[in-house]
């Protein structure tokens, strides 16, 4: 196993290992698209790293000099392990590679978030560095004058939101 730059022949596996692990679901702001990706190789200071056994792509972690309007914070955006590799120290290795990188470019701070029942990626970010520092709860208020249905709540009526400043995304419908 090697861990590599992220270049354009991984996007196709990346995007598909992205697919099978990641709940999009799970926050309705959060995306995962080929744009998603490929924009991050076209960020300035990008840290994008692929994990590979020969030419499989095994991990990834998505990582960039861009968060919110500070200019000296990074943002380690994407992770990912396929499930058949994970306990092998694969996922912190990706980290610190990105983390390295993005400190090298002039980071002061690397940034990420963690879904709450995400305990698996939060346990991993504990043993990076990384520290609890903001909760923030994420409040919906249904539509009364609406019947709210099944798929409705789950988010599943709709095509997943793409972060603000991302442009639209490939419109595929997560894994189930």
């Amino acid at each position: 196993m090697e861990i590599v730059p992220l270049e354009v022949e991984h996007l196709r596996q990346v995007l598909d290992l992205g697919f099978s692990v990641f709940d999009v679901n799970t926050k309705p702001y959060t995306s995962w698209s080929l744009t998603t990706v490929a924009e991050h190789l076209d960020t300035r200071d990008s840290s994008c790293w692929v994990a590979l056994d020969a030419e499989r792509v095994i991990g990834f972690v998505l990582g960039s000099m861009e968060f919110e309007l500070r200019d000296d914070w990074a943002y380690l955006e994407w992770i990912a392990v396929d499930p058949a590799y994970q306990g092998r120290g694969i996922a912190r290795r990706l980290v610190d590679t990105c983390c390295e990188k993005l400190f090298a470019s002039g980071a002061s701070r690397v940034v990420t978030d963690v879904e709450s029942s995400n305990t698996a990626s939060a346990t991993l970010m504990e043993h990076t560095g990384f520290t609890a520092q903001v909760t923030v709860t994420l409040f919906v208020r249904p539509n009364p004058l609406k019947p709210t249905s099944e798929a409705a709540k789950t988010g599943l009526a709709r095509r997943p939101l793409i972060r603000s400043g991302r442009l639209v995304g490939d419109n595929r419908l997560p894994n189930m």
